[in-house]
């Protein structure tokens, strides 16, 4: 033993000089490595006696016996070398022995394992020993020890343990049992997928910058194909053993997500598919792709639905469609698409010829059921027996909604608010109220003479007759026929509102006769301009999402057409944008490109106009949601040489990223906000400038236009924030930091513009710090930023009866009782905030949260688009431009219904979503939950599951209509009655 002594204690001497580097970063290693150099450096400095007194005895001899096993190895090379024969049997037991002690010993999760700590300082000489090594299947056994050793090296000596690990695998045959790098425990696996991710990293860097890469990155033997064929090894092993996230990291850095599809099992599927909302651009489309077969692969339809509405991809809708051959389990997908309003062109089987005739054909194979449920027609029916159920059938006043007795108003106050204002903030109030029900008493119910409508004046009277569209809301057969008498009216402003309801009140719904194409269609010739608005808008609302080509030649021309003005292009474009939402429709893209072209081209005045933003705003509604494919209309626009062009690129921009939270496009949309575009040396240099600007508009024409437009394009940088980041919790959070940043230091423009985004973020999801903020800016001194902040307030509790949030509204009534431009805004968020009476909502995120309505964000873009300039249209004769939220309010439902597709009440239960992903076992999916029977309310943040097992659900998340199915194996459970 005399040499193993001689060697430990060279070793010794040799160590300090090797760790002193490592010594001075100490704190920034790995936590096992440090503690090895700790005790390293207590052995030499206490000496041999030391040494006896910290190791326990067992430990003396497990030292003892590696140190053996490693002069073993070492005196059998020698032999090798003397003799030119192969002394097996000395080597292959000691390989063997110091395999199953590494295997064998246990460790905390804070220290490292003895035989590694033992083994660490011969490290250096078992590779130099490997180097001499013949080739043969003992080295491969050497080589994976070297592999594991190389652990305790991963500072001095990156990606160590890949290296032998594929050194070991080439020398190996393919049926050893050591092919499995799961036999060397957790810890290993983990620490080799964290290697096989940097080296595939640097190979993918040295590929593209097309060079050897620098010498302190020295290249490991294998190919890439080595690399994944190891990554799926270990894919295996962390799908064994609840690893999932792990297992989808790797094969995502690796590049080869689709490949975790044969690995996975009916125990795993679920909680690696749970992962789609996790992963960052541009890997979520791949792994949503992978997710879809997934669930395809395990026959749960509604489950690869939803992922192939969130694609957005049509012959993937149409496959999982027509997928089932249950006809229930048909139903409730088609309950799915009518949610999220698919067009109906997209489950035509493909056909060559595209043609009109094909399309009625294909309408008559749908069977009648299927088509009830896919086109939403039974909507309006259910949801006033929801209605009914939870006792809000009945009409509400103005007065039940506004309270006027509990403000704090002073006595004797008289309000500056003349009559027609509050009788057209009534006319709103009233309508959002009693969306759906069909029973105000303003409208529906009044006698013919005694209308609402003839108690507001001009353009007021337009908003009052669309009211009973919104009344009458989904309603098609009644609807109709309530709306028609105001048709014929000689007022031209009823006439136009009565077409307007038109559209509202078929909006969503999807009825055979199409009343509202033959109703409206003739009207968008006309020549009255507002009959001719209200035509086109009603066209929009009426089929927002459905991408009927049918509708093009209605409202495309007025788009291109030189002779009409700005208002009515914009508003075809924006009509366009709502029918073909998400589309990237060609056609309707280059008529505005190239009408946008021609205008700049010859310096039009009409793209100077406030009305400018709606054709910008239909531009970008085309790409809502597509992400990339907006790059080449993006391009398109850089070459208009005029400022709107900017505002048009981040529309689109901000549009085809909507929910996406892309975070590099949030951070280019913050660096549009942070330019200050007018900035002066001096305050009196400014001022004069405002006073120039007034005394010579003449002379300065062209200055002031610009300076007004240049800064249109930061209100909706602001707006784009909100929009992209909406789609998750932790990016809607990061931006309402932002926000209160950009409400600091930002211009009046971007401040104007700030609580919009809030509200925009938080849509119909009243939280208590997003209310305080609002509260705040609603006392603005800023008038226009105090006025979006009421409309916000309004779009935050939309639907949800929020009691301190009507308490506050009811407070800035009285602060505001002599300004009556907030005042009105103030009753228009008192009737959001109670509309429907509590039931419906305006949150564009339906399915526990996970699909964005397109048709949705677009109702709520155009709406806030409105006051990103209020005076200009809100304030203006252009309130009607409020009925746009028409396409994002839904009920907030959840109604079971019976295999016969009747209303039929089950017990739930209905709590707080608790995000469970990645969690171990079966945790609870909510928390705080109360037991209802349904129908039920369902909020934005809210989640339900069925109290028993009676009944199979046939859809996967319990929200809007779900069918059930009695459980045959469910057994009840006799309890005594108390």
């Amino acid at each position: 033993m005399t040499k193993s002594q001689e060697f430990s204690i060279t070793v010794r001497s040799e160590d300090p000089k090797k760790k002193e580097k490592p010594e001075n970063g100490e704190k920034d290693k790995a936590e096992g490595s440090s503690k090895l150099l700790k005790d390293g450096k207590s052995k030499e400095g206490g000496g041999k006696e030391d040494e006896g007194e910290e190791l326990s005895e067992e430990d003396q001899q497990l030292k003892g016996e590696l140190e053996m096993l490693v002069e073993r190895l070492k005196n059998s090379l020698n032999d090798l070398l003397r003799h030119k024969e192969s002394n097996t049997e000395l080597y292959r037991p000691a390989l063997e022995t110091l395999r199953t002690l590494i295997r064998t010993s246990t460790s905390s999760m804070t220290s490292v394992p003895k035989p590694l700590k033992f083994l660490r300082p011969h490290y250096p000489d078992l590779q130099a020993l490997y180097e001499t090594w013949p080739i043969s299947e003992d080295k491969s056994l050497f080589g994976d020890i070297l592999s594991v050793l190389a652990m305790t090296y991963s500072d001095t000596q990156p990606r160590g343990t890949l290296k032998y690990r594929l050194l070991s695998a080439s020398l190996r045959p393919a049926d050893s049992p050591l092919a499995d790098p799961g036999t060397w425990g957790h810890e290993y696996v983990r620490h080799l997928a964290a290697e096989l991710g940097d080296e595939y990293a640097i190979r993918e860097q040295e590929e593209q910058e097309g060079r050897e890469g620098d010498a302190p990155v020295p290249k490991l033997p294998g190919t890439t194909e080595d690399l994944r064929s190891l990554a799926r090894q270990c894919a295996v092993f962390f799908l064994g053993h609840n690893a999932e996230p792990d297992a989808v990291d790797l094969l995502e850095e690796m590049e080869i997500i689709k490949d975790i599809v044969p690995l996975v099992d009916e125990n795993t599927y679920s909680r690696v598919c749970q992962m789609v909302n996790l992963l960052p651009p541009p890997d979520d489309v791949s792994f949503l792709q992978t997710a879809h077969t997934i669930y395809v692969q395990h026959q749960k339809f509604p489950e690869a639905l939803a992922l192939a509405i969130r694609l957005g991809n049509p012959d993937l809708i149409r496959e999982d469609f027509n997928a089932p051959g249950n006809p229930l389990m048909k139903r409730q997908l088609a309950f799915l698409l009518a949610r999220a309003q698919i067009p109906l062109e997209w489950l035509h089987p493909p056909s060559e010829d595209a043609d009109g005739d094909a399309d009625v054909d294909f309408q008559d194979e749908i069977p009648e059921d299927l088509l009830e449920c896919l086109s939403n027609s039974r909507l309006s029916t259910h949801f006033r027996e929801f209605g009914k159920e939870l006792g809000v059938a009945d009409a509400k006043s103005l007065e039940d909604v506004y309270k006027s007795h509990l403000e704090n108003t002073r006595p004797g106050a008289t309000s500056n608010v003349d009559s027609a204002r509050g009788n057209l903030a009534g006319t709103f109030v009233n309508a959002f109220v009693n969306a759906g029900f069909g029973n105000d008493k303003l409208m529906v119910e009044a006698d013919e003479g005694n209308s609402w409508i003839y108690k507001n004046k001009d353009h007021g009277m337009m908003s009052a007759a669309a009211s009973l569209g919104l009344s009458l809301l989904w309603d098609t057969d009644v609807g109709l026929s309530h709306v028609d008498k105001y048709t014929y009216s000689a007022e031209e402003h009823i006439k136009a509102g009565a077409l307007f309801a038109t559209g509202i009140l078929n909006s969503g719904v999807r009825t055979e006769a199409d009343a509202a194409l033959a109703l409206l269609g003739e009207f968008t010739e006309n020549k009255s301009v507002p009959l001719k608005t209200s035509a086109i808008m009603g066209l929009g609302l009426a089929y927002a999402g459905s991408h009927r080509e049918d509708l093009l030649p209605f409202l495309l021309p007025h788009v291109a057409d030189d002779a009409v003005s700005m208002e009515i292009a914009s508003l075809a474009a924006l009509a366009l944008g709502f029918v073909f939402v998400g589309s990237e429709n060609g056609e309707v893209t280059g008529t505005i490109l190239q009408t946008l072209m021609e205008k700049a081209e010859r310096e039009d005045k009409a793209l100077d106009e406030k009305w400018a933003r709606y054709m910008v705003l239909g531009l970008g509604l085309l790409y809502l949601g597509l992400q990339d494919a907006s790059d080449a209309t993006i391009e398109t626009l850089k070459v208009i040489e005029h400022p709107i062009s900017k505002t048009a690129q981040i529309i689109v921009e901000a549009c085809a990223f909507a929910g996406s939270g892309n975070v590099l496009k949030v951070q280019a949309m913050l660096h549009h906000c942070d330019e200050h575009i007018i900035v002066s040396d001096d305050k009196d240099k400014d001022k004069d400038k405002k006073k120039d600007e007034k005394e010579k508009e003449k002379e300065k024409e062209k200055e002031q236009p610009k300076e007004k437009r240049d800064d249109t394009f930061q209100a909706f940088a602001v707006l784009a924030v909100a929009l992209i980041a909406m789609g998750e919790d932790i990016g809607a959070e990061m931006s309402l930091r932002q926000f209160n940043h950009l409400m600091h230091y930002g211009e009046p423009i971007i401040r104007k513009c700030v609580p919009l985004a809030i509200g925009l973020v938080s849509t119909s999801n009243p939280q208590l710090p997003i209310l305080d903020t609002l509260s705040k800016y609603s006392h603005d001194n800023d008038l226009a930023v105090a006025l979006n902040a009421i409309f916000a307030m309004g779009l935050v509790g939309a639907g949800t009866n929020n009691a301190r949030l009507a308490q506050m509204l009811r407070q800035l009534a009285g602060y505001y009782y002599k300004e009556p431009d907030c005042l009105f805004m103030v009753r228009i968020a008192q009737g959001l905030v109670h509309m429907g009476k509590g039931t419906i909502g305006l949150n564009p995120f339906f399915c526990d949260r996970s699909i964005m309505s397109r048709s949705a964000v677009a109702g709520l873009l155009a709406t806030i688009t409105a006051f990103t300039d209020a005076k200009g249209f809100v304030l203006d004769k252009y309130h009607w431009m409020l009925y746009f939220l028409v396409t994002a309010m839904y009920p907030r439902f959840l109604i079971t219904l019976d295999e016969e597709l009747n209303s039929f009440p089950v017990t739930v239960r209905v709590g707080q979503a608790v995000d469970v992903v990645g969690q171990a076992g079966k945790p609870r999916t909510i928390s705080g939950f109360q037991t209802h029977k349904t129908p039920v309310r369902v909020g934005t943040t809210e989640r339900s599951e069925l109290a028993t097992e009676e009944f199979i659900p046939f859809a996967h998340v319990l929200e809007g209509f779900v069918i059930l199915q009695k459980n045959p194996g469910w057994e009840k459970e006799d309890k005594m009655d108390v």
